[in-house]
């Protein structure tokens, strides 16, 4: 297991540690229902400093810094895949002024706290700053995930966060070349060109890189099996031709390029996001544990009081102001400004990009260039463990979260679907009954039911339903093969566990029938629509009953061993549906929803 150095890993070894330690951390947040990023943060901090198990500059040595920068890059270009201009929709004037506005105020303001709080000079205060305009997609990514906010806060948020990572990391190297230029012999009019350059560069090879895939994709120049395996390839020669020219500018050559690939209308867009979603995962977990690894304890002793006032002005003066000036006078509602005002985590883009400068600096002489990492460490740590424990009960106190208890869709506007839409509604769950056809709707509309007219797949629903405020779906409508589509499309925005479809009618040749490995899981007790509907016509109603000590589900089976289960409540009022596949599970103080035949009650006898 040792190397030539004692008590090192070897390579092979420390990324599979990396890859545990990631994947299980996030693994475990998501059972224990805590923010994956911090067990992530303190994970790197037990194994490295902590435990001195595991030490990245030992153990993978010079590959840690490319291997950090190829992966921020991968992330960033990711992030910018989900940047659709169409899907910002009212967020657009917020995410303008975040960017156009912010990141120049978030420069000076970040700049001014780190030379009155941390007592930087203005060098290495102006170069820092800089950076600190990044919020970090690594960080604002999982949170979200997990906050589970209304749309346009969540777009903010976003958008700002990728937008302004790449914007960050050049300001800091326009505040770097004006550093040199005032401590050696480089004029300002070289300087200003090779960055210009650099830029223009960057931009270009983006938007080159993005149009020619996007042509060579929809041309079928590329084979479907390829296509991610081309993408990464391109994103990595994009990444480092540009970044050889300017440092940095590879950030936003990456970003471009994932944003015009975005808003390209491929039609394999879906599936290559999807994938690269999943690759983003695990590099954010990698890269998380690498750096906070890496801290060394003696450099994190050196930090005094002035690096804790820092980080209080960071975060309560500096973040605040930034978004509350940019964000003045716009169509931004009060509550989101404040949310997105005092929700500002740092990434590993400020981790890793501060470790750079902070070394540049040190070498042109300036002493205070080596506190740059420690404190931009100390940042992330404290910004990640804050929003990740503070942000959803905040953003739940100002009313922008989805709902308390996760909602139905029901898709369909049958009278089965109305009819359990309308039991789940009396029982306090938030439903919502989707059709395009809208005489379909008017039992539900009747109802005084939740209801969306189109296609649930549309665009329009996309930008009108706040899917956040839903849990589960439920495909119920006379077509199973558009069933199956539904329930394959949405299921990774919902889970795949929370997923529902009808039981497709059976069909005598297996060219008629759908894959199994589509869809999602079967709801109606094996029954399909039109066994449904007859039922319905023949009397059938849905009927919700409390489970108790004295009336359990067993009890419930005997007094209605004809009724069909479809949903339990727990006793919080959270429903689960009940699937073919697993049955009916509940305990007291649960209710159950059930279609009940005439003639039976499913309550207690007596």
């Amino acid at each position: 297991m040792a190397t030539g150095t004692e008590g090192a890993l070897n390579p092979v070894m420390a990324f599979a540690l990396v890859g545990a330690l990631g994947v299980g951390a996030q693994w475990l947040a998501w059972r224990l229902r805590l923010p994956a990023i911090v067990l992530m943060l303190v994970a790197g901090l037990v194994v490295g400093p902590g435990l001195g198990v595991f030490d990245p500059s030992r153990d993978i040595g010079d590959l840690m810094s490319p291997i950090i920068a190829i992966a921020v890059a991968i992330i960033l270009f990711e992030g910018g895949l989900t940047l659709n201009v169409r899907s910002l929709a009212d967020a657009a004037p917020g995410v303008l002024r975040l960017v156009i506005l912010g990141a120049p105020l978030g420069w000076l303001f970040s700049a001014l706290a780190l030379h009155y709080a941390a007592g930087l000079g203005w060098a290495a205060s102006a170069v820092f700053g800089g950076i600190l305009i990044v919020t970090g997609p690594t960080v604002i990514a999982p949170l979200l995930r997990q906050a589970r906010l209304a749309r346009r806060p969540a777009q903010l948020l976003q958008w700002e966060a990728i937008v302004n990572d790449a914007v960050g990391a050049l300001a800091a190297v326009l505040a770097f070349e004006v550093v040199i230029v005032l401590n050696s012999n480089v004029s300002p009019g070289a300087a200003a060109g090779d960055m210009a350059f650099g830029i223009l560069l960057a931009l270009g090879l983006g938007l080159l890189s993005g149009w020619g895939l996007s042509s060579a994709f929809r041309r079928a120049l590329v084979a479907e099996y390829m296509k991610v395996p081309v993408l990464f390839a391109v994103v990595l020669l994009t990444f480092a031709l540009s970044d050889a020219v300017l440092h940095e500018s590879g950030l936003l050559a990456v970003t471009v390029m994932g944003v015009f690939i975005a808003n390209a209308d491929l039609p394999s867009y879906d599936e290559i996001r999807r994938f690269k979603e999943h690759a983003t995962i695990l590099l954010v977990s990698g890269v998380f544990i690498l750096l906070a690894a890496d801290m060394d304890i003696d450099t994190l002793r050196t930090l005094d009081w002035r690096a804790l006032g820092f980080v209080l002005a960071a975060i309560l003066l500096a973040r605040p102001l930034t978004v509350l000036v940019s964000l003045a006078f716009s169509p931004v509602p009060w509550r989101e400004r404040l949310l997105v005002a005092f929700t500002g985590p740092r990434g590993v883009v400020l981790v890793a990009v501060a470790g750079l400068f902070g070394e540049r600096l040190t070498e042109l002489g300036f002493e205070d260039g080596a506190r740059i990492a420690p404190l931009a460490f100390v940042l992330v740590a404290a910004t990640v463990v804050l929003h990740g424990f503070t942000m959803v009960p905040f953003a739940r106190w100002l009313g922008l979260t989805g709902a308390e208890k996760p909602g139905v869709i029901l898709v369909g506007g049958s009278s089965f679907a109305t009819g359990l839409a309308e039991a789940l509604h009396k029982a306090d769950v938030p439903v919502l009954l989707a059709d395009p056809n809208r005489s379909r709707l008017r039992s539900a509309r009747d109802a005084g039911l939740p209801t969306f007219y189109g296609d649930i797949l549309s665009e329009a629903a996309e930008h009108s339903v706040e899917l956040v405020s839903y849990g589960s779906v439920v495909a119920a409508t006379d077509n199973d093969a558009y069933n199956t589509l539904v329930a394959t499309d949405l299921a990774p925005e919902f889970g795949r566990e929370h997923v529902y479809q009808l039981k497709r009618a059976r069909q005598e040749s297996r060219r008629h029938a759908l894959p199994a490995s589509l869809g999602g899981r079967a709801i109606g007790g094996g029954h399909g629509y039109l066994d449904l509907t007859r039922m319905m016509t023949e009397g059938w109603r849905f009927r919700t009953t409390k489970l108790t000590e004295e009336f359990p589900i067993e009890a419930w089976r005997k007094a209605a061993p004809d009724a069909v289960p479809l949903a339990v409540i727990g006793p919080n009022g959270t429903p689960r549906l009940v699937s073919d596949e697993n049955g009916l599970r509940a305990g007291a103080g649960s209710r159950v929803v059930a279609l009940v035949p005439p003639g039976e009650t499913a309550t207690p006898a007596g």
